[in-house]
């Protein structure tokens, strides 16, 4: 092993200004954003939050990246993004913009995956996050990434070994979501499918609206439903809505416990909850909070608070986690299924309703009155069981493929300093 800064294996290039006159919804460069960086999950994503993407300025070609370039935020958008990195996916598709920096390595002296984990490890993570500027927002430099300091293996071969490894388990994690949006994109085809078009199986197995099934018009959604479905409210397909606690004045959670406490920032809308930012309380505020959370296998949690359609369905009893007041935990009563009423809260349909109908000056939400009152059509219950038997097999797979994930970052993330430092080797 040997100590370096990262200025003797690697450099570390600032974007380009691209002036704003420029962004465009279409077009063929795609400015790169701190939007672009999988935080906390890690690696590169497309950006879904803007619009305005593509730059249609004339561009540097140095500042056109390709296919392999490691790239590092400068700013902090959100906390503990300083050190992320991530991978161009496409060769002259993206261009390199001022909070982005370009790590590049000398191969020479150090191998490129290599470098890419050692950016991102926690050795150097904290020497940026204690470097970084005090500002609203706090900013880094390529000179500060470059002054940071790490002991890293002698030998190019066993730092290839290393880079490797890694890559392997971040490969599987994102073969695993490749599955996983393939499984969500049928799941919402089948509910489309059932519930939106009415193609349902009939008594025969076939399609019901295509091959002549009966219709009525509902004049308060403005459209035909199936004759024996009924028009009324979602409280009807609920059972009880129940919340945790949030910390108050005089309710302290304990703090520093290994129970995970969600909130509403960890409910996504892929229908995931993402462990990977969450706080933690102790066992005695768990067992405070679940008095009147009370949440349980076949609940599906609701994030109150827009974006509204991000939910979870409990599929196992939860024994290390628990929620803040913020998040609804909704069972269903006999009148539907879990797997009906999870994926109608996520609906397109209901997703409309429930933001037209959302309050709140600064974060605006749904209450519990609100949501009961949502005017919903009411599937027979036999449907809702059909449908039950089709879904819950393709969301038990959708389950275990972000569980192994969970669990291969979570080796990822603990074998990467032990790596660094030389605690581990690769054999």
């Amino acid at each position: 092993m040997k100590k370096i800064k990262l200025g003797d294996v690697l450099d570390v290039r600032r974007g380009a200004s691209l002036a704003g006159e420029y962004y465009s919804e279409q077009g063929n460069l795609i400015r790169l954003t701190l939007g672009n960086f999988n935080y906390p999950r890690g690696g590169f994503q497309d950006n879904t939050s803007k619009k305005n993407i593509y730059f249609v300025g004339s561009v540097n070609p140095a500042f056109i990246l390709k296919a392999g370039d490691i790239i590092t935020p400068l700013t902090e958008q959100v906390s503990g993004l300083l050190g992320e990195t991530a991978t161009i996916p496409e060769s002259d598709k993206y261009v390199q913009s001022g909070d982005i920096g370009l790590v590049i390595p000398d191969e020479t002296k150090i191998d490129k995956r290599f470098a890419y984990y050692l950016v991102s490890s926690p050795v150097v993570r904290k020497q940026l996050d204690a470097a970084a500027q005090q500002t609203k927002i706090r900013h880094t430099s390529p000179d500060a990434i470059k002054a940071c300091e790490a002991w890293i293996p002698e030998n190019i071969s066993t730092q290839r070994s290393i880079g490797k490894l890694l890559d392997a388990l971040d490969e599987k994690i994102a073969l695993n979501k490749k599955i996983n949006t393939t499984l969500e994109a049928m799941a919402k085809i089948l509910y489309d499918y059932w519930f939106v078009q009415f193609d349902f199986p009939d008594e025969n197995g076939k399609p019901y609206k295509t091959n002549g099934g009966k219709m009525i018009y509902s004049s308060e959604l403005g459209r035909d439903i199936p004759i024996d479905w009924e028009l009324g409210k979602l409280s009807k397909l609920i059972k009880s809505v129940t919340t945790g606690l949030n910390p108050r004045d005089n309710f302290v959670l304990n703090t520093g416990g290994d129970i995970k406490y969600v909130t509403v920032k960890n409910l996504t809308l892929d229908g995931r909850i993402d462990f990977s930012n969450c706080d933690c309380v102790d066992e005695d505020a768990r067992n405070l909070i679940h008095e009147r959370s009370n949440i349980s296998k076949g609940d599906v949690l609701f994030a109150s608070i827009a974006p509204i359609g991000r939910c979870f369905l409990i599929q196992e009893e939860p024994c290390n986690w628990e929620i803040n007041e913020s998040v609804f935990s909704i069972r269903p009563s006999n009148f539907t299924t879990s797997e009906f009423l999870y994926m109608y809260l996520k609906s397109n349909g209901f997703v409309k309703l429930a933001s037209s109908s959302s309050t709140g000056s600064i974060f605006k939400g749904i209450r519990i009155n609100t949501l009961m009152e949502t005017p919903t059509v009411i599937p027979p219950k036999n449907i809702s069981e059909q449908f039950k038997n089709k879904l819950s097999k393709l969301l038990s797979k959708l389950n275990q493929s972000d569980e192994e994930s969970r669990r291969l970052a979570e080796l990822r993330d603990w074998l990467l300093p032990m790596l660094m430092n030389g605690q581990v080797t690769c054999k």
